[in-house]
C-alpha cells in the first residue's frame, strides 16, 4: 500500500518517490491452489524456478536438481506438502519474470507458481512491484573473476589485466556492462561473450580464454583444475553483491509469512548452507 507523506521526503526511505499503482485487472483466473489451506489440502505446491540455470536449477535425467530445487524442498517440506516445479525462462527484466510467473500469468501459455524462486531483493524495486510480496532471503550472491592457474601462476587477475588478456562473460550480464565501462571502454576488444557462463567457463577450461567474470556460484560450479577463483575490490562496481529471497503473490501473505518462517528456520540451522556445500559451493549469507 502507497503511503502519502507531508513534508520532506529523506534519501534514506527507499520509497520516498513510490507513485501509486493501478490496481491489477483480469488478473483472478488462475488463484485455485493459491491459498495455505487450498495447498495443505491438495498436498503439493508449485515453484517457479529458472531452467538450464546451474548449479541453481536444471533438470538431469528428468529429475529437478540444483540449489534452489533443494531449498524449494525445505519450504514444502515445512508446509507439509510436495515441492513441485515449473522451469521457467528468463524475461526481458525482473518486472516480466514477476508478471508471468507469480500475478498475472503469461498472455501465452505459462502458469502461475506459489513461490519463485532466486529473485534479487531490493527495498526500492519492491516499491515499484506491490503485486508481489519480496521476502523468505535465503542467499546473497557477489561477482568474482575465475582464472587458468597456468596463464596466472602468480598474481591473479584484476579487470585492468583484460586490456591486454581474454576474459569470457554472459552476453548482456552486470559483468559484461561493467568490464565494456571499465576505463573508459579500453577492455573491451577483449571481453568475448557467451550465451551462458556454463559455456564461458568451458571456454576458460579449454583454454580458449585466460580468464571469466560472473556470480561465484556459477564460476564455482564450473571449475576444474586447471583453474580458480578470487573476488578481487572492483573499483566502481555498485551491484557486485546482492541478497536473493523469493516472491509470492501479494493477496497470499499467509503463504509468505509461512515460507519466510520455514527458510528462516533453515538458515539458522544450516540446512541452507549445507545445500550449498553438497554443490561445492560458498554459502553467502543474505542480509535479512
Amino acid at each position: 500500500m502507497g503511503l502519502f507523506l507531508s513534508g520532506r521526503a529523506y534519501a534514506a526511505d527507499p520509497c520516498a518517490d513510490y507513485v501509486l499503482q493501478p490496481k491489477p485487472q483480469n488478473v483472478g483466473r488462475d488463484i485455485v491452489g493459491q491459498e495455505m489451506d487450498v495447498i495443505q489440502d491438495q498436498g503439493h505446491m508449485l515453484f517457479a524456478v529458472y531452467e538450464d540455470y546451474p548449479p541453481y536449477s536444471w533438470e538431469e535425467a528428468g529429475q529437478p536438481r540444483g540449489v534452489d530445487v533443494d531449498i524449494a524442498k525445505i519450504i514444502a517440506e515445512d508446509i507439509g506438502v510436495e515441492a513441485r516445479f515449473n522451469f521457467v525462462s528468463a524475461g526481458e527484466n525482473l518486472e516480466s519474470d514477476l508478471r508471468n510467473n507469480i500475478w498475472k500469468g503469461a498472455l501465452i501459455g505459462g502458469r502461475i507458481s506459489n513461490v519463485m524462486m532466486r529473485v534479487p531483493y531490493d527495498s526500492s524495486f519492491k516499491c515499484r512491484v506491490e503485486q508481489v510480496v519480496f521476502t523468505g532471503q535465503y542467499a546473497a550472491e557477489s561477482v568474482a573473476i575465475a582464472y587458468s592457474k597456468a596463464a596466472y601462476p602468480d598474481e591473479k587477475p584484476v579487470p585492468a589485466y583484460f586490456r591486454f588478456d581474454p576474459v569470457a562473460v554472459e552476453n548482456d550480464s552486470i559483468s559484461d556492462f561493467y568490464l565494456s565501462s571499465f576505463a573508459g571502454g579500453q577492455l573491451s576488444q577483449k571481453i568475448q561473450r557467451f550465451p551462458n557462463m556454463v559455456d564461458a567457463m568451458a571456454a576458460l577450461n579449454a583454454g580458449a580464454t585466460k580468464a571469466a567474470m560472473g556470480p561465484l556460484a556459477q564460476l564455482e560450479h564450473g571449475l576444474t583444475t586447471k583453474t580458480s577463483v578470487h573476488q578481487p575490490p572492483l573499483a566502481g562496481f555498485a551491484v557486485s553483491k546482492w541478497t536473493l529471497g523469493v516472491a509470492v503473490n501479494f493477496r497470499y501473505r499467509p503463504l509468505s509469512y509461512t515460507v519466510d518462517d520455514a527458510i528462516n528456520a533453515a538458515l539458522q540451522d544450516g540446512r541452507i548452507a549445507d545445500i550449498y556445500g553438497q554443490y561445492g559451493l560458498t554459502f553467502q549469507p543474505p542480509e535479512r
